[in-house]
């Protein structure tokens, strides 16, 4: 091809993609002309400040957050606006809305792309979110044995410390393993939990969809198809799935066909619990091992930066560190190891909970806008909108919390010892200024596995372990990226086994 011709094509596709841009940039900002922006509502000026956003999006949301404090802002993202709000009258109304009103599914799947790196059958047909929310939830007292026996073995074998020196931990890398083998405990049981070629299946499946879906939100809208398709390794990974749980697949599949749902012997774990609910197409392998990959990313990614940041304060809050451990060691000896006494541990729940009302991300509970939607306030956003919670600035904000950006590790200890706040304040408690786990129907459906799992696991560490930081060091700073907050992965933690 001649080389004027060349220049001619890249010029005219040039104008192409300007103006198909434009038009696209020119209908969603009129659509929200009425909300203001934080940042440049120009064509190419929104992109620069979308490209910032990766970056410095929680000072972004937090210069909207303090401008416009109980009504609505706007930041630009590479392919969409996104809608912040704050204040409880417009939490509320989110909490109260419909799903044909704000999909919470549609919207995580567009932000995660989840189509792409887990499959669409998980935003279509998402029945094993009801199954994390009642089987499991219902089974924790019965499988708390097994939990922390896992726990024991997975610190065991993966933190070699002894009591007369201290050795160095990668954290984040540990626990993730820790996490991810305690919670295939529950869903697949023993040997597989801890086969090492399955839980290098799981680990990597999480990282894969997390990276993914990151690089894929980097892409104009237009462009996401093309590259999800090239990022995707869901086929190779439901393989690599079946190969390591289609036998116990098939083989609680023949005994359901054979001997029904009520037979004797049954295992009380995950696989069984999707086969009870399981119909159809849900029956089959792949539907069945990809049900078993998407819980798992849900239930190692969260809880595994969750524990990271815990470990974090530990180390840097000693002072909270005998209290705790009395604590512990009190209702350990009076009731022993079991859900309701881990329930019982007030002050780790409230050392979990402030680890986390510090460390939560910038928006949290998102929705995609399905038909127009007007708050109480009556501020309307249309449809096809993004929108979400300004969930950091508000656990940040004094009028929410007293001295927010100070760690105080049982300020939620404190507040259940009040009269009638017992309930309110622990840790799988839904509130509007306490944003982790959401709120309404949408909220965290695996939230009560997570805290038990946590507190099981901080109590553990509390009774088993010294830690510090390397060279008396201070905490490791967290990232952001995209107004998610996350802890230094590469840090490492120094443990020492306590005498017994």
């Amino acid at each position: 091809m001649p080389p004027d011709t060349t220049k001619i094509l890249l010029a005219l596709s040039s104008f192409l993609v300007f103006y198909l841009l434009s038009r696209w940039w020119h209908a969603t900002t009129h659509e929200l002309r009425h909300i203001p922006t934080v940042g440049s509502a120009g064509v190419i000026s929104s992109y620069i400040d979308a490209w910032k956003f990766y970056k410095h999006g929680h000072k972004m949301i937090e210069k909207g957050y303090q401008k416009y404090r109980g009504s609505a802002f706007k930041v630009p993202m590479m392919s969409r606006w996104m809608v912040v709000v704050s204040g409880p009258d417009m939490i509320n109304d989110i909490r109260r809305a419909t799903d044909e009103q704000l999909s919470f599914r549609e919207a995580v799947a567009e932000i995660a792309q989840s189509d792409y790196m887990i499959g669409p059958q998980i935003r279509l047909d998402p029945y094993h979110v009801a199954i994390v929310r009642t089987p499991l939830t219902r089974n924790l007292g019965v499988r708390f044995e097994d939990i922390k026996d896992e726990i024991d073995a997975s610190f065991s074998d993966l933190v070699c410390a002894s009591d007369n020196g201290w050795t160095s931990v990668p954290v984040y890398k540990t626990i993730m393993k820790v996490v991810c083998r305690t919670g295939n405990r529950v869903f697949v049981g023993l040997p597989l939990c801890r086969n090492s070629e399955y839980l290098e299946l799981v680990e990597q499946f999480t990282m894969d969809v997390i990276k993914g879906g990151r690089i894929i939100n980097m892409f104009p809208a237009s462009l996401k198809p093309i590259v999800g398709r090239l990022l995707t390794k869901v086929p190779r990974k439901i393989d690599l799935a079946i190969k390591h749980t289609g036998p116990l697949l098939q083989k609680e599949l023949n005994e359901d066909d054979h001997s029904g749902k009520e037979r004797v012997n049954k295992p009380n774990n995950l696989i069984s619990w999707l086969i009870d609910e399981a119909r159809g197409p849900q029956r089959e392998l792949r539907d069945l091992a990809l049900r078993l990959l998407s819980v798992n990313f849900a239930a190692t990614h969260t809880t595994t930066m969750a524990f990271t940041h815990i470990l974090y304060d530990l180390a840097t809050y000693p002072e909270y560190v005998a209290p705790m451990r009395e604590e512990v060691e009190s209702i350990i000896a009076a009731e022993g190891w079991t859900k309701a006494s881990v329930d019982n541990m007030h002050k780790v729940d409230s050392f979990v909970k402030e680890s986390q009302r510090i460390a939560i991300g910038g928006l949290m509970m998102r929705r995609k806008v399905k038909r127009d939607f007007t708050f109480s306030n009556g501020i309307t956003i249309p449809a096809g909108t993004h929108l979400a919670v300004a969930t950091n600035c508000i656990h940040m904000d004094e009028n929410h919390y007293k001295e927010p950006g100070r760690f105080q590790g049982f300020r939620f200890a404190e507040l259940r010892e009040k009269e009638g706040e017992d309930l309110n304040h622990q840790m799988v408690s839904l509130s509007l200024d306490y944003g982790t786990f959401g709120t309404g129907r949408h909220a965290c459906p695996g939230r009560f596995f997570a805290v038990s799992e946590l507190k099981t696991m901080l109590a553990y560490v509390l009774l088993n372990y010294d830690i510090k930081f390397p060279r008396d060091g201070t905490r490791p700073t967290n990232f952001w990226f995209s107004a998610n907050c996350i802890p230094n992965p590469m840090a490492e933690v120094l443990f020492k086994k306590r005498m017994a």
